[in-house]
């Protein structure tokens, strides 16, 4: 028999699963547009089953959301703003609404990012130091794929075309350090949901840019 965390977690887990093929057979059957303006609900969804089932249930991980949150928001206002870290770029309008050219979106992905990969890096490693590089290293890898289909769905794009090195290593000197402060915190989640979060977003870029 499963338990109640677990089924709230496979129930979720599917839910996951159920918004990401479809909207890949929706792409494959020409509707690409229609399902890029429908991100931020994909995105909200994640969001709030990852506080559902991960779960966010503490102070202690409800102050350290909001810290990833501000801190994401921080570096990309800086970013398009002013040119900083990764190069420059700007929003396109298919992420929902921005503060300071900013989605208020990309806040909380930097925020879930740091949940899900941090939980698969405590499932790999024993040493905090190779969690930190891990996680960071899980999150860069979802960047490259996500940046050679931004333009096209219109979520971001950079002035220079390839996008530049800066941005994948400002991602993962940045991602190192969240990722430090949330091995200091030594925060754990579902392993499970993680693992299966994290998938589906990879397999749906790859998907992404083989077919765009």
């Amino acid at each position: 028999r499963y338990s109640l965390q677990e089924r709230n977690t496979i129930f979720a887990t599917f839910l996951v699963y159920l918004f990401h093929i479809s909207a890949g057979i929706g792409i494959l059957l020409g509707y690409i547009e229609w399902f890029a303006v429908k991100t931020p609900l994909n995105l909200s969804l994640l969001v709030l089953l990852t506080i559902w089932v991960y779960p966010i249930d503490s102070m202690k991980k409800i102050l350290a959301g909001l810290g990833f949150f501000l801190a994401g928001m921080l570096v990309e206002i800086l970013g398009v703003q002013y040119g900083l870290f990764f190069g420059e770029y700007s929003y396109g309008a298919n992420l929902g609404p921005k503060f300071m050219g900013v989605p208020l979106l990309i806040g909380f992905n930097w925020a879930l990012l740091i949940f899900l990969t941090g939980q698969m890096a405590n499932s790999l490693h024993s040493s905090k130091i190779l969690r930190v590089f891990t996680g960071s290293a899980l999150m860069l890898f979802l960047d490259y794929f996500m940046e050679k289909v931004a333009p096209q769905m219109d979520f971001w794009e950079f002035v220079l075309d390839p996008v530049p090195f800066s941005n994948y290593l400002a991602w993962f000197v940045i991602a190192c350090l969240l990722h430090g402060v949330f091995q200091y915190l030594d925060i754990r989640g579902s392993r499970s949901f993680s693992w299966h979060a994290f998938a589906i977003q990879c397999l749906f870029f790859i998907f992404l840019c083989l077919y765009l």
